[in-house]
């Protein structure tokens, strides 16, 4: 029966062990090969005993002092222990020995970095990689790609990742990094060429396919994108990030079942998440298929319990059916965790008004226009609702401080012209129409809208005549 190999390994650390404590106590005849020294700092390093490792290391030195590995291991011991200004004088020493040894560079690199010198760490692996070729320069373009990360020169990041591709087309980890950095530098043109390129040598890489498909959605060019995900998709039944993304990309085109299409099967590849859940939400909800869209709603909403977003959603499918005692039941929800969310105080308005519910409506409509003092929608609610209620007098105020507020927009003097109408000032109301027609004769239907009953009034109907024969509507 063959011995274990993790044992005979662990046969082999304790004699080696044994031997190195025999040299340090300086035991005649002892004695220690260079690998041996290594395999015990190696040893030391990996049990996290860093005062043993150096010591370990210096001693290893001592025998061997002419060792570019044993010099570039002590240099990363003291790294590790923050040393950083030591270790780059004992890297200049390796470098002596050995200035073709990768890890020199980056052990340097680390070194100035932590020292916040990036612009060394720069020139430093800049100049090494004209002196590499192959695997090593793949791996300091790398390097160099994370330094320019920590110094925030992004574009410079895509280049690096764009010279390994051209080298090796199927890195994969390249492949995946330079698809978050063509996203963020918004270079999807030369992604677009250099995966096209990488596709014609290699057309059976799914990620240059998916690559090519996110830039091609990056300009907004979603058919396309689409085309190219399903080659993804052909090559790897499984990817699941490229049916989410074709899922977004049907959605922009307002494809909406195509897009569940392929956002379910997301759920069918990969864990639940809320986003798809609430994407799948979204769709229905375009085909104004309300049930199945709270049904996915719901599903993200028991994710992700601190989205009040989804709760003011599932309430919007309910205000789309009518059903005004559950949406506010949805908005409760979404107003415990923002009460200040303009959108839903707007809506609990909504259906506080439809249900009868005035006083409570108006209150709502009112937090609307003092969180949003300047939006027009916000006055247009709460006027509404005021004169609905028949609180004119309070209409009348609300639609002056409107005028004011917003910079005289017409469709608040349109307003102003019901209120004065409806509190039994027909010389006002019609004077203020005359304005309004004057300036945005358009706007007419939205003073209809509050109260159809207005083209009753004789008075009205002349003067709305009047400007028809005019031409002015």
């Amino acid at each position: 029966m063959k011995e274990n190999p993790y044992h005979q390994e662990q046969e082999e650390i304790k004699e080696l062990l044994k031997r190195y404590q025999n040299l340090r106590n300086g035991h005649s005849n002892s004695f220690l090969e260079e690998e041996s020294f290594e395999k015990i700092i190696d040893y030391f390093d990996e049990t996290e005993d860093m005062h043993q490792a150096v010591e370990a290391a210096e001693l290893a030195i001592e025998q061997y002092p002419y060792s570019s590995v044993l010099l570039i291991k002590k240099a990363d011991l003291m790294i590790a222990t923050r040393k950083y200004h030591d270790a780059l004088q004992v890297l200049e020493q390796a470098e002596l020995l050995d200035s073709a040894d990768i890890n020199l560079y980056i052990l340097k690199t680390d070194a100035y970095l932590a020292l916040d010198q990036q612009e060394k760490a720069v020139t430093l692996l800049e100049n090494a990689l004209q002196h590499f070729d192959g695997d090593e320069r793949i791996e300091l373009l790398f390097e160099l790609a994370d330094v320019y990360d920590d110094y925030e020169e992004f574009d410079k990041i895509f280049d690096c990742l764009k010279l390994i591709l051209e080298q090796d087309p199927n890195n994969q980890e390249a492949l995946y990094k330079i698809c978050f950095w063509t996203d963020f530098t918004g270079r999807n043109e030369e992604c677009i060429r250099l995966h096209q390129k990488i596709i014609d040598d290699y057309p059976y890489n799914e990620l240059a396919w998916f690559n090519l498909a996110a830039a091609y959605q990056g300009l907004k060019l979603y058919e396309k994108s689409i085309d190219a995900y399903k080659y993804a998709i052909a090559i790897d039944e499984k990817f699941d990030y490229a049916y989410r993304n074709m899922g977004d990309a049907y959605i922009r085109l307002r494809k909406f079942k195509d897009a569940i299409e392929a956002l379910e099967k997301v759920i069918e590849l990969s864990r639940p998440e809320d986003v798809i859940y609430e994407a799948i939400g979204h769709c229905y909800d375009k085909l104004n298929n309300y049930a199945q869209a709270r049904f996915y709603y719901r599903k993200a909403s028991h994710l992700n319990t601190e989205d009040s977003k989804l709760y003011y959603k599932i309430a919007c499918t309910y205000l789309n059916e009518g059903q005004w005692n559950q949406a506010v039941k949805q908005l409760e929800s979404a107003l415990n965790i923002h009460p200040d969310q303009p959108e839903y105080n707007l809506a609990m308005g909504e259906c506080r008004m439809q249900m009868g519910n005035y006083k409570d409506a108006i209150q709502y409509f009112s937090n609307v226009v003092r969180i949003r003092p300047r939006n027009i929608s916000s006055w247009k609610a709460l006027i509404r609702c005021l004169y609905n209620a028949g609180y004119y007098d309070e209409a009348l105020e609300q639609v002056k401080a409107a005028i004011h507020v917003t910079g005289n927009k017409p469709i608040f003097t349109f307003y102003l012209s019901a209120v004065y109408l409806a509190l039994g000032k027909p010389k006002e109301g019609l004077l203020q129409l005359e304005k309004a027609m004057s300036t945005a004769p358009k706007m007419l239907r939205k003073m209809i809208e509050l109260n159809p009953a207005i083209l009753q009034y004789q008075p009205v109907v002349d003067l709305i005549a009047r400007y028809k024969k005019s031409r002015l509507l």
